[in-house]
């Protein structure tokens, strides 16, 4: 991994621009051997590479495009793939997410502790939709403001080939807007959308190959249409703090036959301690699935 000297020169207030505006940019904090390496794991996650029941195995005629044009989005390849399960756990990511998980705490009131519940790959061929307004908390009910998503730009990302857009401040208020079913499939995906707020003072997010996007689970965002010639690849990682359990997926059956309790211990410690760890931590089973594009998408958040 590389080394997070690039981390330690941003601004020393970006924990406190992360909990006013919801969300932090971290420049080219992989490298160009770091973006390969992910890279190239993510082609063969793509083409079946991995022993996981999930994820169907591409004929060796199938060009990488052909493989990378059927994929929506790859859930949980951690668990498959060392190589992703090692860039959940970087140490650049590692050094922020330390700083900023909890940021609207008041200090003392939160350990430093991180862990991950989530990894995605989202290939976005060209020509494909994006997702329309929605809270990541909606999907993920950790309900303590701690829940925050690393979306790492494999390809640049812009508004041509369907960056992200969000709404600075949007998680300030911890609301949870309704969802409703759209029509608008040629732009969106037909998961439904958030609505009921102001998006007035949206913004997209442009990032550089190897840059990375961190914000809060409650920050309203969506992605348009990608209408490039390229892809805008990107692995998203979601993270919470130690402290908190994770009342997610609970009825998920484990390698062991067993299921969750109260606590989803389907995770794995970033940075700080587990007051939990004595509970230990389980796979389940087949925990990872490929989800591929229809004839009208599919609703899976971006």
């Amino acid at each position: 991994m590389r080394d997070d000297s690039s981390v330690a020169a941003q601004p020393a207030d970006k924990a406190d621009f992360y909990a006013a505006q919801g969300y932090l940019i971290v420049e080219d904090l992989l490298n160009s051997d770091e973006l390969a390496e992910l890279e190239a794991d993510l082609i063969k996650l793509a083409r079946g590479g991995y022993d996981a029941p999930g994820l169907k195995a591409v004929a060796a005629g199938v060009s990488n495009v052909e493989a990378l044009e059927r994929i929506l989005c790859i859930h949980m390849p951690h668990f498959a793939s060392p190589v992703v399960r090692r860039f959940t756990t970087h140490p650049g990511l590692a050094r922020i997410l330390g700083q900023i998980v909890g940021a609207h705490l008041q200090p003392g009131y939160w350990n430093g502790g991180v862990k991950c519940m989530q990894s995605m790959f989202f290939a976005k061929p060209p020509g494909k939709p994006g997702q329309a307004w929605h809270q990541d908390e909606c999907f993920i009910p950790t309900r303590d403001r701690s829940l925050c998503a690393a979306w790492i730009a494999i390809d640049d990302a812009t508004p041509e080939n369907g960056c992200l857009w969000v709404v600075p401040g949007s998680h300030l208020s911890g609301t949870l807007y309704p969802l409703r079913e759209h029509s608008r499939t040629d732009e969106f995906d037909p998961a439904p959308e958030s609505y009921g707020f102001d998006a007035s003072n949206e913004i997209p997010v442009e990032l550089r190959a190897g840059s990375v996007l961190f914000f809060n689970g409650y920050l309203l965002h969506r992605s348009m249409k990608n209408t490039s010639g390229r892809y805008r690849r990107a692995l998203v990682n979601h993270y919470m703090s130690t402290q908190s359990l994770l009342h997610w997926c609970l009825d998920e059956e484990l390698v062991d036959g067993s299921r969750h309790g109260s606590d989803n211990r389907s995770v794995h410690v970033v940075c700080g301690e587990d007051p939990y760890a004595r509970l230990g931590y389980k796979i389940p089973a087949n925990p990872v699935f490929l989800r591929e594009y229809e004839e009208h998408g599919d609703a899976t958040p971006s």
